[in-house]
């Protein structure tokens, strides 16, 4: 049985923030609103709930575009062949997305 003292703290700092003002069209916002209240949240948080996911998944795609770049560079120094490095990016290509 788990001692009651033991309990996990969560510390969270703050972040600096800054306000942003942007024009949304009615139609898009009203969605916007529609899709919160199901989901039982603010609209500003939806909002950021989707800036965060886009923006973490085009990260991601950025990395994984730099990790193939260098391993394109790396391989090239390595081996004589063109074709060889692009037969090897190809296979981790395929490997690699769905």
């Amino acid at each position: 049985m788990k001692n009651p003292d033991d309990a996990i703290e969560l510390h969270i700092r703050p972040r600096p923030v800054e306000s942003v003002s942007m024009d949304v069209p009615k139609e898009t916002l009203n969605s916007l609103k529609r899709v919160a209240a199901n989901k039982d949240m603010s609209c500003e948080a939806l909002i950021k709930l989707y800036i965060g996911q886009g923006l973490r998944q085009d990260l991601s795609k950025q990395f994984g575009e730099r990790v193939l770049e260098t391993t394109a560079h790396v391989l090239a120094r390595h081996l004589q062949s063109d074709e060889e490095v692009s037969a090897i990016l190809r296979e981790i290509r395929g490997e690699a997305i769905p």
